[in-house]
């Protein structure tokens, strides 16, 4: 159903309504996706993460506890769906990004697709985390820092820090690191 909220699709389906998994899609697939491949590094297991994690919901929707804060819960299933994947490939260091397909959604401005570009070449994996993170996946600072084990200083920081290097690279075309 248009305009219907995620904590709503979630308990359609927990009463068993499958047809609210397409609603389901449409909410979380960009920003699973985005914090899944700025971790992974890869589309593939991007795409597999957020197969995992709409099954979770599906699977953990009939005992959804509404707490307001639906995201909240999704991106912690997805932070350790994506930690999971790490530790069974043992990638310590994973190359960098083969594909960035999200980028080229036609439903995207070109300015958007342009600054997640820069993001992503331009951003320390921390920092990209932060920005995907608040700007994609919509939480607040307070609810990154909880979901990262960070404390919220640590968190505005990485998110201040990033938010400078977009800024200068997006103005004059350089990172502070090559200034």
């Amino acid at each position: 159903m248009p305009g219907e909220n995620l904590d709503s699709i979630i308990l359609r389906i927990g009463a068993g309504d499958m047809s609210a998994l397409a609603g389901l899609y449409r909410e979380i697939a960009a920003p699973v996706y985005s914090y899944s491949l700025s971790v992974l590094k890869n589309s593939a297991d991007a795409e597999d993460v957020l197969s995992e994690v709409i099954l979770g919901v599906q699977r953990g929707a009939a005992g959804y506890k509404s707490l307001g804060k639906p995201m909240a819960w999704i991106m912690t299933a997805v932070k350790n769906a994506c930690l999971m994947k790490l530790r069974d490939q043992k990638r310590l260091d994973p190359a960098p990004p083969e594909d960035l397909g999200f980028i080229s959604s036609p439903g995207m401005p070109v300015e958007d697709r342009a600054a997640l570009k820069i993001c992503f070449e331009e951003l320390s994996g921390q920092e990209r985390e932060v920005i995907v993170l608040h700007a994609v996946a919509g939480l607040k600072h307070r609810e990154i820092s909880k979901l990262l084990g960070l404390k919220l200083s640590a968190v505005l920081s990485r998110y201040n820090r990033a938010i400078k290097k977009l800024k200068n690279k997006l103005e004059c075309g350089e990172t502070e690191d090559s200034i």
